[in-house]
């Protein structure tokens, strides 16, 4: 059984890692970070008393559940968005934002252009992983960020190891693709994934 300490500091490793795998996935800074606290909350209230070398998947599992459900509640609110703009109602006047942050980049003392080069880079990898379809960004993230084996991504996806090692050589091969027109390779890419 996992002490409230284990529980707060695996919670607090965890938090940034979960948000910006949650902000792939929404789009939206202030949705995932409402998903992260709702599956931090979930994983508070209803497993504490599990041992902590199961946090890992039971919060990644949660996550997934998590955002599905906000996924559910986001197609309600589009169909009435929908019918309500046929309407010539318009119950959204914000303006679309990219919610996706480019990471600090670099160490002080760092030389500026390596810096400013590594930023470009995180960014330019940032879109193309954003431009993946769901479940291949998803299980990418799982298993080359998250350091899942295909098991526990499965698990967490809540697919079979099959779907998880298709979505996985797709999103792998979409990637190289697109990366390779800004004349990056995989090392670039493993390099960068590495350092999240």
């Amino acid at each position: 059984m996992a002490s409230t300490q284990e529980l707060s500091d695996f919670l607090a490793r965890v938090e940034r890692r979960a948000f910006k795998q949650t902000a792939y996935a929404v789009r939206d800074d202030h949705a995932a970070m409402d998903i992260v606290q709702d599956a931090m909350l979930k994983l508070a209230e209803k497993y504490a008393s599990r041992p902590v070398e199961e946090y890992p998947m039971l919060f990644q599992r949660i996550l997934q559940n998590t955002m599905k459900d906000y996924w559910r509640r986001q197609k309600v609110r589009d169909l009435w968005t929908t019918l309500l703009s046929s309407l010539g109602v318009n119950p959204h006047d914000d303006e679309e934002h990219d919610p996706l942050e480019t990471m600090p980049s670099g160490r002080d003392g760092d030389d500026p252009r390596q810096q400013y080069e590594q930023q470009e880079t995180l960014l330019i990898i940032e879109n193309a992983i954003k431009s993946l379809p769901t479940r291949q960004r998803e299980a990418f993230i799982l298993r080359y960020w998250e350091e899942m084996d295909v098991a526990e991504t499965a698990a967490a996806m809540g697919c079979s190891e099959g779907s998880v090692k298709t979505h996985c050589s797709r999103a792998v091969h979409a990637l190289m693709v697109s990366l390779e027109k800004y004349g990056l390779t995989r090392e670039v890419l493993d390099k960068v994934g590495s350092k999240r």
